[in-house]
């Protein structure tokens, strides 16, 4: 028997194998993470090099963030069809070929070919995302929001690992910065492959071949456009902060070193809280979970607008990224509560489409609000998504509450 073919024992996973994908999985989204992070720290530099515009130094991130966009769609399709792990492989896939094309861009001097390899690479980040996901197959309901969130945890290692293979690889080819370290980002997406060819899910059904309901009208549920605005406003915000802040670092004279450790304590602040959020929204409840990181993602804002030195980048980057660990995961939950199994990688693709466009947006216009107004603006924008999440989120979870009330 393969392991997409394993079969659920009332609609569960044996325990054995629900523990050895979530294994698999957090192991595979740090090596994952970490390539990501790699883009992050350094497509902003290699586009100040690379780039025939100073307006488009932030472009190679952007075309990241169009990729996921681009992307999630067709992964999702694959996976509805063929089952979860095809659409792992071909994720890892595109990130071996993100790597090697970033190299051969540096090398040849290509910007162009940069915006390439950067949108292969954004394909892989949004395969990686369906794993939060995928580890609530065949798990108890009580359960899912730990097993999403223990996944997401396995970020943790990324945080060290990213940018730490930046730092150690950068120089190794002297004439050509950062060539090693996408040829290394190629071969951590390499082995991740294997990783991932022992998680077992079980095949798509009949039923979840056809779809389920509309989704026409699975998108008018209340709690859909909630966790939908949270989750692509906290990813998009989260995106919009980080793309810049090295940049902005870079600009008032911090050393790379600096901006590399500041990525790394962000995308630690990202994931560590993962070991304690599932919990914490089976307590609370996602809605206030998300509400939360809707708030530290506003604190992490104003002190950022404290100062310039290298110390309010870290505690902004710190609280951004536990903002976003609260906000993506609080929705990530709440998408769970809105499709019958059958519907899981229609909804779930399509949350992750609207979360990757909004992304997609802040990213582009993160590069030129820097370049043409400075790192103070790029900060006092962010209120605006901001509001219009908090009240979002507000109103979904009040008619949710009285569309419950008013069934009973």
């Amino acid at each position: 028997m393969t392991p997409d073919h394993y079969n659920l024992m009332n609609g569960e996973l044996p325990e054995k194998a629900q523990s050895g994908n979530i294994w698999r999985l957090s192991i595979a989204q740090a090596l994952a993470g970490a390539n990501s992070i790699v883009v992050y720290a350094t497509g902003a530099i290699v586009g100040d090099i690379l780039a025939p515009s100073p307006m488009l130094v932030t472009l190679p991130i952007s075309i990241f963030v169009v990729g996921m966009a681009a992307c999630i769609l067709p992964v999702g399709a694959i996976a509805r069809r063929h089952g979860r792990r095809a659409a792992f492989l071909t994720g890892t896939g595109a990130g071996i070929l993100a790597g090697l094309l970033a190299m051969f861009a540096v090398i040849w001097g290509e910007f162009w070919l940069f915006c390439l390899a950067t949108f292969f690479g954004g394909s892989y980040a949004a395969v990686v995302l369906s794993f939060r996901f995928a580890a609530t197959d065949g798990v108890a309901q009580q359960w899912r929001a730990r097993a999403l969130s223990l996944v997401m945890a396995g970020g943790v290692a990324a945080g060290v690992v990213g940018p730490q293979l930046v730092t150690f690889t950068m120089d190794l080819w002297p004439s050509h910065m950062f060539a090693a370290t996408f040829l290394v980002q190629a071969v951590v997406a390499f082995a991740s492959t294997f990783i991932l060819l022992g998680v077992k899910l079980p095949m798509p059904t009949a039923e979840e071949i056809a779809g389920g309901r509309p989704l026409k009208v699975i998108v008018r549920q209340p709690s859909f456009v909630a966790a939908a605005i949270c989750g692509a406003v906290s990813y998009m915000l989260m995106n919009f902060l980080m793309t810049a802040a090295p940049l902005a670092m870079h600009h008032v004279g911090h050393s790379q070193a600096s901006a590399n450790l500041g990525l790394q304590w962000h995308v630690i602040a990202m994931y560590a809280p993962s070991f304690f959020t599932g919990s914490l929204i089976s307590r609370f409840g996602a809605g206030r979970v998300a509400t939360v990181g809707l708030a530290l993602t506003g604190l992490s804002a104003l002190v950022g607008l404290g100062g310039m030195d290298v110390a309010h980048f870290w505690a902004s980057l710190i609280l951004l990224g536990v903002g976003w660990n609260f906000g993506f995961l609080g929705a990530s939950a709440l998408v769970l509560e809105c499709h019958r199994p059958e519907e899981k990688t229609r909804v779930q693709s399509l949350n992750d489409f609207i979360v990757f466009g909004l992304m997609a947006v802040g990213s582009f216009s993160s590069g030129g609000l820097l370049s043409a107004y400075g790192w103070n603006t790029v900060l006092w924008v962010s209120f605006v998504p901001l509001a219009i999440s908090a009240l979002a989120l507000a109103l979904g979870m009040t008619r949710s509450k009285d569309s419950a009330i008013s069934s009973r």
